[in-house]
């Protein structure tokens, strides 16, 4: 059977929010002392940007205020121009990014590169940064010359740079004055992008220093190959039992209907929510904050997955897989289903059809109540501007404008499909269809979407059953979505010392789940994590969340 590419397994882990990525240690950059006050507690707030819908083509399923996505049925016919002028003004602007794709050809080997340059009125010199080297580069890059930063940088929210909000304070340009309130007014694109994810970025010192990339609520997600599941006995309104029953139904053989990589806590995300645990930190009516580690639900969902493990419902390689292999075992009907970030949907249909059915799974109830969701950081990133004088900062803010387009625009499209005739061409419906070239040259290889970018929508081009079932499933998920209450907040602990605290819980629960460790490790190991910063975070972020209330 078809497999699944490195490529094309990446992709859909940067579409789908990189849900099974852990942070690796980094040695602490260098960015000079570390007595900036980043906290916003006592500062007088700046206004978040007001928001304005931008124009782009009216979705066939509407959004809703509490989440749900607009879904698109079919490629709007007639495509609306969101810039009227070429934004740059024939300088040469340097970014950086990370990427999920491959190395993209050169400059002056690549047709998709000089057509974003061309629409932009720029040159671009792209530093573009694998997942795998990102820590490390930007440890070099904010001990670093400030002279010597890109004009443009993204900072991915899927790890934790030490001292990240200091380096951001003390180099970056305050963009306040730009886009505070109504001073965005000037961006339009830019003033397109939902409140909740400039809340989900946060303040630094109580000043707007980024601009974010809008992701959907839905964030970690069971994605199940639905006919398997299904034989096996899924059904809508299952409990955890039901779900436990499924699982050892539909393992048999060298077929596992759990699968899980390495990093992954063998899905924890997907069942902790279903347990309705905190994911990260919950917040009280008092105002105190409280982790998922200490609650009594998140034990228990640790415990559940053990008995799945011990049943033998799980891949026996869980703790190995990497997030390639375990796709290519989903793709190939070895294990049945896979935790992913919701978005990863842009890929999975298309790369799944003539092999299986993907859906997303309903939460399961555990004693009667209702499962819940994980909620993402509706923020997959932001990104940061090199401190500049006032018209050149106006320039980078046009060009990132330009590639915020919604979806329905001819900006859009080019940014996401490339040169119609190039890139792509159409099909009966009118949807771009990628060429050979397209597969080579795009946006995944030279990632324009990690600078900027309009609301997420739901489309899968040819597909508008998928749009369909996916748009019910959100408005079905949506209100029982667990936020992690300390996003868009400032923590000096968590920004010096949450990745190794985090490594230390992942270790434990990890090896608990295995059933290389009892129970009383994980005990052992929320103390460890409470005295070396835990209990400092929870102060700290309520304190935090006070100010910004």
């Amino acid at each position: 059977m078809p497999s699944m590419s490195r490529r094309t397994l990446l992709r859909s882990m940067a579409t789908g929010g990189a849900a099974v990525c852990v942070p690796g240690l980094l040695t602490a950059c260098s960015t000079g002392s570390d007595d900036g006050d980043v906290t916003n507690a006592g500062k007088k707030l700046a206004a978040w940007p007001a928001y304005r819908a931008a124009s782009g083509a009216k979705p066939d399923l509407a959004a809703t205020e509490t989440g749900v996505q607009a879904g698109y049925t079919s490629y709007p016919s007639d495509l609306a121009t969101s810039v009227a002028r070429t934004p740059g003004d024939g300088s040469t602007v340097k970014v950086m990014s990370v990427t999920f794709g491959t190395p993209p050809k050169g400059r002056g080997q690549n047709q998709y590169w000089r057509a974003v340059e061309k629409a932009l009125g720029v040159k671009i010199e792209y530093t573009i940064v694998s997942q795998a080297d990102y820590q490390k580069k930007m440890a070099t890059v904010m001990a670093g010359d400030p002279e010597s930063l890109p004009d443009i940088i993204n900072i991915f929210s899927g790890f934790v740079l030490p001292r990240e909000a200091q380096f951001v304070q003390r180099r970056a340009q305050d963009l306040t004055p730009f886009l505070s309130g109504d001073a965005i007014k000037d961006y339009p694109n830019l003033a397109g992008i939902p409140i909740h994810a400039w809340r989900d970025m946060g303040r630094i010192g109580g000043r707007l220093y980024g601009i974010p990339l809008e992701r959907p609520l839905p964030g970690s997600t069971l994605w199940t190959n639905q006919g398997m599941f299904t034989d096996a006995g899924m059904k809508q309104g299952w409990t955890s039992q039901d779900f436990a029953d499924v699982a050892k139904k539909a393992t048999h053989g060298k077929t596992y209907a759990l699968g899980a990589a390495t990093g992954s806590l063998f899905g924890n995300g997907v069942h902790s929510a279903a347990h309705n645990a905190p994911q990260g930190w919950a917040v009280d009516k008092k105002g105190a904050f409280h982790p998922n580690y200490t609650d009594e639900r998140y034990k228990a969902a640790i415990a559940f997955q053990a008995q799945l493990r011990k049943n033998g419902s799980y891949h026996p390689d869980a703790t190995s897989l990497s997030s390639v292999d375990l796709n290519t075992l989903f793709l190939n009907g070895t294990v049945g289903s896979q935790q992913n970030g919701f978005g990863s949907y842009q890929t999975l249909y298309p790369d799944s059809k003539g092999l299986l059915t993907p859906a997303p799974a309903t939460p399961y109830s555990v004693d009667g109540a209702p499962g819940g969701l994980v909620a993402a950081r509706r923020s997959f990133g932001y990104t940061i501007l090199k401190k500049a004088k006032k018209e050149r900062v106006e320039l980078l803010l046009r060009l990132l404008d330009y590639l915020a387009a919604p979806f329905g625009t001819k900006e859009w499209e080019l940014v996401h499909y490339g040169l119609e005739g190039v890139h792509f061409t159409r099909d009966k419906d009118g949807a771009p269809k990628t060429s050979k070239l397209g597969q080579v040259e795009n946006v995944n290889n030279l990632p324009f979407r990690y600078l900027a970018e309009g609301p997420q929508v739901l489309f899968v081009p040819g597909r508008p059953e998928v749009v369909r079932a996916l748009h019910a499933w959100q408005q079905k998920v949506v209100p029982v979505a667990i936020r992690n209450a300390s996003w868009g907040l400032q923590s000096r602990t968590y920004t010096t010392q949450g990745t190794t605290l985090r490594a230390l819980m992942d270790d434990t629960i990890t090896a608990v789940i295995a059933g290389r460790s009892p129970m009383s490790a994980y005990d052992d190991a929320v103390k460890t994590w409470r005295s070396r910063g835990g209990d400092r975070m929870a102060e700290e972020y309520a304190k935090e969340h006070a100010a910004n209330s």
